[in-house]
């Protein structure tokens, strides 16, 4: 147990020195982005780092403290009362998220108004485990917000809490700052006229090009844009279904916030869990059985206890290759298990029975094992599967498909979620300094320690 803890331990440190290397790493990126969709990935991998570097200290001081406390004595076994029965782990999968947008009439109707952008993105923890979505561009032109990933978490408890933090930045917070010296530059030309304007103009665009900044607007000290978060909400069992749901969200800014987006307050997505119960087998071994109340002789089966079913096979082998049982004993929520009578007359000492009811009928499986110890076994077994059923409830009524994820790649521009209008700047071949610029993420413009970076972290998660 001890070493098994100490490993857990060093696990865990190994995944804290790696986030504080990508952090590092997101650090030098962000310094060395100088196009927008660059600054924006750069600002979220330092933000989910970030995250994650407080959720594993913060787990690996819980585990210090647990310690501490078994050594100074403080353990809840040496009160004397038995151990309680822990609920077998499982895992908890996300996927098809959307958040719909609530636009006024004006905004999506009439396409009137200012067409603002926004950089959006999901940060999910559970437990320890923390990830991300894609981050995607959202404008008046959608009524929502789609994301594409399917997020899986491997160690989940039935007692999960899933947290869903929805943050975004808002594109001309940053576009505003950065137009500014120009059109100051313009409004001093068209001022001072005509000859005077055009010195004052060459040199404050020439100082604005020279790398050192604008002469009238500092640099702020602060470099990237700033996330917000948006919304949020936690789902726990009783939001698990196989299907797609929809939930409440928690709004966590106003429409005086610069980066406010007007959110419908619900999150719709698909959120299932596969408890290990489920998947994989909890007891096997020798068995005969035999249907109560038929004359029937004892059949000797090769017994797989597995989700709600107890499978019996004709050999073991039959088991490990795939092939179909002989017969299925199912095992539910209202089966009935209890251990037979010793009754060394017959020679069968060692057996137990499981009854199912099928509407008015009832149906009653008699096993017998081969030792008192294999007897134990296989009621702690059953025992241990009605405790798991019990408390991840609907997760056992069926096994839910989990589809796997797919690896995320580093994508080469922003997911297209814009209007036709930013669709037709980004395919124009635009000047250097002219509208296409920055929309697109350029290789040339990112040196091969900023690609190593970019592909480490992302080969990564």
């Amino acid at each position: 147990m001890a070493r098994a803890r100490e490993g857990s331990d060093t696990e865990l440190q190994k995944k804290l020195d790696h986030e504080i290397r990508m952090r590092e790493g997101a650090c030098k990126l962000l310094a060395a982005c100088s196009q927008r969709e660059q600054t924006l990935e750069a600002t979220k991998s330092l933000l989910v780092c970030n995250s994650r570097i407080l959720s594993y200290m913060g787990e690996l001081q819980r585990r210090k403290e647990a310690q501490v406390l078994g050594k100074t004595g403080r353990r809840p076994s040496d009160s004397g009362l038995p151990t309680e029965r822990s609920p077998c782990r499982g895992r908890v999968c996300i996927s098809d998220l959307r958040i719909p947008l609530m636009w006024k009439d004006t905004e999506y109707f009439k396409n009137k108004g200012d067409l603002h952008r926004w950089a959006v993105f999901l940060l999910l923890q559970l437990g320890e485990d923390i990830q991300d979505t894609e981050m995607i561009l959202v404008d008046r032109t959608l009524t929502d917000i789609s994301f594409q990933n399917t997020l899986l978490f491997t160690e989940a408890g039935p007692d999960f809490e899933l947290r869903l933090e929805l943050y975004g930045a808002c594109m001309e917070e940053e576009g505003a700052l950065a137009g500014a010296p120009k059109r100051l530059a313009t409004k001093l030309s068209s001022s001072l006229g005509r000859s005077s304007g055009r010195r004052v103009r060459a040199s404050l665009e020439s100082a604005g090009g020279s790398g050192s900044g604008p002469i009238l607007l500092p640099t702020p000290a602060v470099g990237g844009p700033r996330y917000h978060l948006l919304a949020h909400t936690t789902l726990t069992l009783a939001a698990v279904q196989d299907g797609f749901r929809t939930h409440g969200l928690t709004l966590a800014s106003h429409e005086e916030n610069p980066a406010w987006l007007p959110l419908y307050g619900s999150v719709c997505c698909r959120l299932v869990a596969q408890p290990l119960c489920m998947t994989q087998p909890t007891a096997s071994g020798s068995l005969r059985v035999q249907q109560a109340g038929e004359r029937q002789d004892w059949m000797r089966v090769h017994g797989v206890l597995k989700g709600t079913n107890l499978f019996c096979y004709r050999r073991s082998e039959d088991a490990d290759t795939g092939e179909e049982p002989l017969f299925t004993i199912a095992i539910n929520k209202e089966s009935r298990v209890q251990a037979g009578e010793v009754d060394q007359a017959t020679g069968r000492p060692y057996t137990l029975s499981i009854s199912n009811k099928y509407g008015e009928d009832k149906m009653t499986h008699i096993l017998q094992t081969e030792s008192r110890g294999a007897l134990q076994s296989w009621m702690e077994a059953l025992w241990q599967l009605f405790f798991d059923m019990s408390q991840w409830k609907q997760c056992c009524d069926e096994i839910m498909k989990i589809e796997s994820p797919a690896s995320r790649k580093p994508a080469q521009a922003l997911a297209k979620q814009g209007s036709l209008y930013h669709e037709m700047v980004l395919s124009e071949p635009g000047a250097p300094g002219g509208p296409g610029e920055g929309l697109l993420l350029q290789d040339n413009a990112i040196s091969a320690e900023i690609r190593a970076l970019l592909s480490s972290y992302y080969s990564d998660r």
